[in-house]
């Protein structure tokens, strides 16, 4: 294999550690359980910084250089999954790439361009099916979370110091969103001064067990409501339950104000 510039052994150490780096990071996430987004914008990213010294055309340093910032701080980098990933993509991406790096072995050769071209295809078919991989194999698959009872609703009780919900009222309810820095697992809810037990429910309808961190739940009101509270665990296990409570000013003659 013939190309237009040479990639030294310090350049190509640094090309493996941001390989490595960039798997080490799909691993930590997937046992998270999330999985790549934007973050595979990192395989073309490195190609590109394979091909500049390849090509000698220092405009692709910095294409690939912006494209693997963009996959590892842009915030939606990574998306929460339920499930566990395919294989067969990334293997068909790996066994691709080995079939590209045989034909590049074999006698005979063409432009430089393309084959520089050609070898980068190669090795980032390779990252990114063993980043598909990896992220199957590493992902931690969660067990169905338990249903909180009625026992929560008569059980001790706590009010943390900070909420760990906040509630935007809307024309037909309000919107919960977990602000916390976790999981919460839902119990119920129940308009203030009123002995109820509803069920939490998304915007859909769907009863939701548990609301992940950032999450929103619809919660409906008719309209008269001065509040609500909301019993909820921040793990499924036994103790006190956390309450949420959320009062406001009822319409009369001007806009609701939570207090």
């Amino acid at each position: 294999m013939t190309f237009a510039g040479e990639v030294t052994p310090l350049y190509a150490l640094a090309l493996a550690l941001v390989a490595a780096y960039w798997l080490g990071r799909v691993g930590r996430e997937a046992r998270g359980r999330h999985l790549p987004r934007v973050a595979w914008w990192a395989v073309p990213g490195w190609g590109a910084l394979l091909l500049a010294p390849l090509l000698e055309v220092p405009a692709l340093f910095g294409l690939g250089a912006a494209a693997l910032l963009l996959a590892e701080y842009w915030p939606g980098a990574y998306r929460p999954a339920r499930s566990r990933p395919g294989g067969a993509w990334p293997l068909v991406g790996v066994l691709l790439g080995l079939a590209l790096l045989a034909l590049l072995a074999a006698p005979g050769g063409g432009r430089p361009a393309d084959t520089a071209a050609a070898l980068a295809a190669a090795l980032g078919l390779l990252l990114a099916g063993a980043g598909g991989l990896l992220a199957r194999a590493l992902f931690r698959a969660r067990p169905a979370a338990p249903r909180l009872g009625l026992e929560v609703r008569f059980g001790p009780v706590q009010v943390p110091p900070w909420p760990d919900l906040s509630l935007a009222l809307t024309g037909s309810g309000a919107q919960l969103t977990n602000v916390s820095d976790g999981p919460l697992w839902l119990a119920g809810w129940s308009p203030s001064g009123t002995n109820a037990w509803l069920r939490v429910r998304d915007e859909g309808g769907v009863p939701l067990n548990v609301l992940p961190r950032g999450g929103h739940a619809y919660l409906p009101l008719r309209g008269w409501e001065r509040g609500v509270r909301v019993w909820y665990r921040r793990e499924p296990g036994p103790g006190p339950s956390q309450l949420f409570r959320a009062d406001w000013t009822p319409p009369g003659g001007g806009e609701r104000v939570l207090n």
